[in-house]
């Protein structure tokens, strides 16, 4: 039985090639480190470092110095350091109803701190008018999920940040779901910080992300983890400059080296083309799925508004047992549950059962699709 990986949403498989070659190299020829060592592989090792940070500048248009994009262990790493070095007690954040655990955990750790959640219809999508309505004398912090790790919805980044910008509010974005799926405009959604993962869209290895941010909003907030960057060793303080600052301990270089060689990939196929791709397998599936009517969509049907993340929720059955058998009789893995967002089910109507999710990937095909909605046909109609 052949395998179909439909779970693109927990992370990218199978990687582009290079990326693992790429982290073989490194582990195999390189093995040094940065910041701590000036022999030859030391400084082939911190060219790759600079040449992932200019990428990931070029890829999201942001002008800021590559100084100002911070490699982090992850997406949930990056959001943590916003969110918790930005926010002090008596500050007010605001927040979607469709945000990601990744968001709600740090936000809720932080005593004395409020926030309100933007109510978002049943496709997943915010009301921009309803974000305004909320703001307070004392509101810091928006933080936004871009694309709904549940259904897929992409919220109006720009329509958000043109408000923050207004009200002189911070603006952080969780592009989880969009970043290597969805075109980002770090100056355009006039953002203080966007977090990303290396291992889904961006097509990298797990255990690397990037949080990139603004001078302005770099200077206000607490650094949450402290220790030797191999910078200013003659003192016990941290430095003060981007990005050590921000990244102390030794890095992750084997993750690095994927990440760059993923990056590189990206931007040379380009977002849009890997959007298109992802976009017409994403109307042949929705399109597939209007015709079962055992299968209901949660999320948008707009492909303008979405990404190919997709909810199915199988009417009358247990969705996990629905996936299991998506596995055990048609090879086809998705992820079943509540994704790690209570709060995004609870605005679909799928809490606390949860929904079966397929999400698509670069390497998805026309084949895949089809036997996906041959297997739900089958399963609905048990």
């Amino acid at each position: 039985m052949r395998t179909i990986y439909l779970d693109n949403g927990a992370t990218s498989f199978p990687k582009p090639e290079g990326v693992s070659s790429a982290m073989k190299d490194y582990l195999d020829h390189v093995g040094a480190t940065i910041n701590r060592s000036v022999y030859g592989s030391a400084q082939d090792a911190g060219l790759v470092t600079l040449q992932l940070r200019e990428s990931l500048a070029k890829l999201f248009h942001f002008t800021q110095p590559a100084t100002h994009v911070i490699l982090t262990p992850g997406a949930t790493w990056g959001l943590n350091m916003a969110i918790k070095g930005a926010l002090k007690p008596g500050d007010h954040c605001i927040v979607s109803s469709m945000e990601h655990n990744a968001v709600m955990r740090p936000l809720l750790q932080l005593n004395g701190v409020e926030y309100d959640r933007v109510t978002c219809n049943r496709e997943g999508l915010l009301d921009p008018a309803d974000v305004e309505k909320l703001i307070r004398p004392n509101t810091k912090l928006l933080v936004m999920a871009h694309g709904s790790n549940v259904c897929g919805s992409v919220q109006d980044a720009a329509a958000v940040g043109a408000i923050c910008k207004k009200h002189g509010i911070d603006f952080v974005l969780d592009a989880a779901q969009t970043a290597g799926h969805y075109p980002i405009d770090f100056e355009a959604f006039g953002l203080s910080a966007l977090c990303v993962p290396g291992h889904k869209g961006l097509l990298g290895p797990s255990g690397i992300g990037a949080l990139l941010m603004t001078d302005e909003f770099a200077r206000k907030i607490d650094v949450i983890v402290a220790g030797g960057t191999g910078s200013a060793s003659d003192s016990e303080y941290l430095p003060d400059y981007l990005p050590d600052r921000f990244e102390s301990g030794t890095p992750n270089l084997p993750g690095i080296y994927g990440f760059e060689a993923a990056v590189r990939y990206v931007r040379q196929r380009g977002v849009e083309d890997l959007r298109n791709h992802e976009m017409a397998l994403c109307e042949r599936f929705l399109a597939g799925l209007k015709k079962i009517p055992g299968a209901a969509m949660c999320g948008t049907w707009d492909l303008n508004r979405r990404v190919g993340v997709i909810s199915v929720d199988f009417v009358g059955q247990d969705n996990a047992l629905a996936a299991f058998r998506l596995e055990t009789e048609f090879g086809i893995l998705t992820r079943c549950g509540l994704h790690c967002a209570p709060s995004a089910h609870k605005t679909l109507d799928t809490f606390p059962r949860g929904t079966v999710r397929f999400s698509l990937g670069f390497a998805s095909t026309e084949d895949d699709v089809d036997a996906a909605l041959a297997a739900i046909r089958i399963i609905s109609e048990a």
